[in-house]
């Protein structure tokens, strides 16, 4: 992965089309990657001409954006992951910063992942490029990070850096309230009308095993539901994967489990709906998917010891589904570190499966999320972005 990109002596990314870009999208996982994706497809509709570029990944491209540069075959997790791509990504982002100098886009509209896109917005405005810092470059961002979460600070740095923040869940105005950053609520990209969700009850379907897209977690997350599905014989299951890489490690994690393995089957997540009657998923994106269909399951999460013990100490979150922290309770059980056994989650998932009263649970459950979401009129993602160029 990034060791490959390392040994290049320098990066080389294309100009725009035409000689113009109005907007640079900075997507640097797979989630960020559809959201944006989303948001463009009805940005094009409004503004059809609209010159768009970006390093993200397949899902901007398909939706009309020059991709310069696949940002989501790169994304890492975790505290020790990142230190070990720091030269990587130190060298990307400088690559990055002078092709906006070079072609000086209107506005750049970071998306999510805040460690990569602060750092750009913060050189930005030192050399004077972006409008914080004197020049003429829009700096926007959709997605917040969770500051809710952890480094409640950044906040400040966001503000001195940003001209404007789209945030998905309401509860995050409110986080800004101190600062001069421009903050509007636009919804959750999962409420809007051209979103069509890739899952789907069926009681008489199989379990969704959802390890998520980032191959370090993965490669955590996906044995322990393998452990869980072997306690559950009657049951079959489907993972989805994202990528080739994540479908090699599911693989790999099927073949030293031959006793499962039959009862598996794989499928990317461009594979259509899937009716299935329950789910063990991670805390990504999909976890939300499924949780608005009201799918009865559990969350399930293992990071490196390390990023586990570290960040223990700066979450400041009861939950860690985005699911459960709105809801304000464990309505989606969460199985962590110590907690993630075979054993424990199979208990549980018997329980979600086996009783037709959970099901009426979690659709109560999920109309709640769902008019919590939902967007104030003409101010969702695309009616934001914009608005905020046109200001």
């Amino acid at each position: 992965m990034a060791e490959d990109v390392l040994n290049m002596r320098e990066f080389s990314f294309a100009a725009p089309k035409d000689g113009r870009c109005d907007v640079l999208v900075i997507a640097g996982e797979h989630s960020g990657d559809e959201q944006a994706a989303r948001m463009l497809k009805n940005v094009f509709e409004k503004d059809s001409g609209l010159r768009v570029c970006a390093f993200g990944g397949i899902c901007l491209e398909r939706a009309g954006a020059q991709l310069l540069f696949d940002m989501t075959a790169f994304s890492v997790v975790g505290l020790t992951e990142v230190l070990k791509n720091y030269a990587f990504f130190k060298k990307l982002s400088e690559a990055v910063v002078d092709w906006i100098c070079a072609h000086k886009p209107r506005a750049v509209c970071f998306v999510d992942y805040p460690g990569f896109n602060m750092r750009i917005a913060s050189i930005l405005k030192e050399r004077g490029v972006s409008v914080k810092g004197g020049g003429s470059v829009k700096t926007l961002y959709y997605i917040s990070p969770q500051i809710w979460a952890w480094k409640a600070k950044r906040r400040f740095k966001m503000a001195e850096t940003l001209d404007a923040l789209a945030v998905i869940f309401p509860f995050e105005v409110k986080c800004y309230a101190d600062t001069s950053l421009k903050v509007d609520f636009v919804g959750h990209p999962f409420l809007e009308k051209s979103y069509e969700p890739p899952v789907k009850y069926d009681a008489g379907g199989e379990i969704l095993l959802l390890a998520g897209s980032r191959g370090i977690a993965v490669s955590r997350i996906f044995p322990v539901m393998l452990g869980a599905l072997r306690l559950i014989p009657e049951e079959r299951a489907v993972a989805v994967y994202p990528t080739a890489a994540i479908k090699e490690l599911l693989e790999r994690a099927l073949k030293k489990n031959p006793d499962v393995a039959g009862r598996v089957r794989l499928v990317g997540n461009e594979s259509g709906v899937l009716g299935v009657k329950a789910v063990m998923m991670s805390s990504g994106t999909m976890s939300l998917a499924c949780s608005l269909e009201g799918i009865p399951g559990a969350i399930v999460y293992k990071a490196n010891p390390i990023t586990y013990i570290v960040g223990r100490g700066l979450v400041k979150i009861k939950y860690l589904s985005i699911a459960n922290i709105l809801l304000d309770k464990p309505a989606w059980r969460e199985f962590i570190q110590f907690e993630a056994s075979a054993r424990k989650l199979a208990k549980y998932m018997k329980e979600c499966i086996g009783d037709s009263s959970e099901r009426k649970k979690f659709l109560l459950y999920a109309e709640k999320l769902r008019s919590l979401l939902q967007a104030p009129k003409n101010m969702g993602a695309a009616d934001w972005l914009a608005a905020r160029l046109n200001d």
